[in-house]
């Protein structure tokens, strides 16, 4: 069995919704237009068929970014987000054959509603988790406003899956009006992730909340490349300044960095899932894809994770955790 923590999906019915909602939207319309080329997205019959090849493949489904909060005003992002989730329950209930789960999606510029939507998604819908970006209406996730959140998710025991965000509008240097060269997606989001990472590890967030779980897409951006600068850095600090920023913490900064969970949706790269299970471990490390966001629907994301998955030099009952043991445990999936 491959379960695929971290696919993306819009349902026929959410995507009607959605070209109802974004006039005067770009970040929406380009969202939409970037769709259209990407059938197995909203297409079932599409995405079933790349699905055959593949013998024993769940996907978890997660609704495609943009973020409802980024592309309208509030009461239609709730609304959106509630069609989001009602659809996804949809597929999980109709095709529990192909997807054994889904995760939430939240109006995140309305926290009570963010609540409230998680706490239907979970306890009614049955979802197994909530997506969250790196970033949500310009505001970093160790934002204050964003701790009832992570109350309920501790208290649920489900993970928060977390998705780099960052606009071709955010430029490279300071004078330009926009990012090149796709700089803002291909170096932008591992950064995003990374930087996430930091703000929440440092924040204290798991001093506050031991056993939360937080999934990282694209195995933890640049973390695991960075681990030990990331130390060497603060130790050089410490002895140069006299004093440490996270001073607050009872831990080093490391150690709270390899409490993330991290996925394998690294494009095929056996080298970069090496240096991902070096940080983590392979109790930490689950397999994931990004489908279908590649030139063949998806195709091609599905084949070469497998092949790297496959090509790791790791024993058998790793492979085995990274491909669906940690998914089953993380997420409460039934055998």
């Amino acid at each position: 069995m491959m379960i695929d923590i971290f696919t993306h999906v819009w349902p026929a019915k959410y995507l009607e919704a959605l070209e109802k909602k974004i006039v005067g939207s770009w970040l929406a319309k380009r969202g939409l237009g970037h769709a259209k080329g990407v059938s197995s997205l909203y297409d079932l019959d599409t995405r079933f068929r790349i699905m055959d090849k593949y013998p024993g493949l769940w996907q978890v489904l997660t609704i495609s970014s943009p973020a409802t909060e980024d592309i309208t005003g509030p009461a239609d992002a709730i609304e959106l987000a509630q069609i989001a989730n009602d659809t996804m329950a949809e597929l999980v209930f109709k095709y529990p054959d192909r997807f054994p789960a889904a995760i939430a999606c939240l109006p995140l510029c309305d926290i009570d509603a963010s609540v409230k939507e998680l706490d239907r998604a979970i306890k009614d819908l049955r979802f197994r988790g909530i997506q969250l970006f790196t970033h949500n209406k310009r505001k970093p996730l160790d934002d204050p406003e964003f701790m009832p959140i992570y109350e309920r998710m501790v208290h649920y025991d489900l993970p928060i899956l977390i998705h780099p965000d960052r606009l071709q509008t955010v430029p490279d240097y300071e004078g330009e009006t926009d990012s090149k060269y796709l700089i803002w997606t291909t170096l932008g989001w591992p950064l995003a992730t990374s930087t996430a990472m930091m703000r929440l590890a440092g924040s204290g967030i798991f001093e506050k909340f031991p056993t939360i779980k937080f999934i990282t897409h694209h195995a933890g951006g640049i973390i695991p490349f960075l681990a030990d600068r990331i130390t060497g850095s603060n130790e050089f600090n410490e002895f140069r300044m006299g004093y440490r920023y996270d001073q607050h913490l009872t831990k080093k900064m490391t150690d709270y960095l390899r409490m993330f969970y991290a996925d394998t949706a690294m494009y095929g790269s056996v080298s970069g899932l090496m240096c991902a299970l070096d940080f983590f471990g392979p109790e930490r490390l689950l397999f994931a894809t990004d489908m279908p966001y590649d030139c063949q629907n998806g195709d091609k994301l599905l084949r070469e994770t497998i092949r790297s998955v496959n090509e790791m030099s790791i024993p058998e009952d790793q492979r085995k955790m990274i491909f669906e043991e940690n998914a089953r445990k993380l997420f409460r999936l039934p055998k």
